[in-house]
Parts: structure tokens; sequence; C-alpha cells
């Protein structure tokens, strides 16, 4: 599983897919990853199988065995994983406090929504409370 502290590894136009896939299916093996993914893009079900394996070497995404297949079920939800490729564009978390992106993206938030101030608020406390314990 990639820690929450460190860099997302790079990935390639057939990861992200596969991603894509994993996201809307909750999970899946090989065959099914081929039929909706690799098809369309003319290649084998042993390239798709190949991409779910470096997808799990890289810690994003986890396997089970069921009879003789493995499933795969991505280990992030996409919004995280968004946001986690927001976050690293930006610089990092520390470079989002020291340029003033944090206050900007309050500010942002202020202007156009509400609620999702409020949200924003409530989900601090819950991580507060949560690291307190």
């Amino acid at each position: 599983m990639v820690k929450a502290s460190s860099k997302l590894p790079r990935l390639g136009d057939l990861e992200l897919a596969v991603l894509e896939h994993l996201w809307s299916a909750d999970d899946a093996d090989v065959h099914e990853t081929h039929a909706a993914v690799g098809k369309k893009r003319g290649i084998s079900p042993n390239t798709v199988g190949s991409a779910l394996e470096r997808l799990h070497r890289k810690g994003l995404v986890s396997r089970e065995k069921v009879s003789y297949a493995y499933r795969y079920r991505v280990v992030l939800d996409r919004e995280r994983f968004r946001a986690r490729k927001v976050v690293e564009a930006a610089g990092g978390v520390e470079a989002l406090g020291k340029r003033g992106l944090l206050a900007a993206f309050v500010d942002l938030i202020a202007d156009s929504d509400e609620g999702a101030l409020t949200e924003l608020e409530r989900l601090i406390q819950a991580k507060r409370e949560d690291s307190e314990t």
C-alpha cells in the first residue's frame, strides 16, 4: 500500500485506464479488466495482466487469489488519489502552507460554497479527534 506520506508512483496510460476500471468495478480479474480496457486498445490479456502486476508492486492495488486467478482492488479511492496528485503537483504538503495555497484554497471554498466550508471544518475536526486517540 502507498503510504500517505510517500509520493505516488509514476503511471502510464494503461495503468491509469486499469485504475479507472477498477474504481468503477470495485474489483476485477485480468480477463474482466482486459474486456473493459484491453480489447478496445487492441492489446493482449497478458499485457493487461502485466499492468495489474505493476500496479500491485507499486502498492496501488491489492489482490486476492480466488480459485486459479487473482482479483484486484484499488487501495486508494479515486478522490484520495486525485487529491494526492494535486498536492504533489503543487509541490507537496509543505509547499501548500509555505506558498499560501492552503489559504487560497480555503478562500476559494468560502467564496463559492458555504456548505463545503462547513464540511471542511467537520473533516478537520474529525481528523483532529482521530489523531488524539
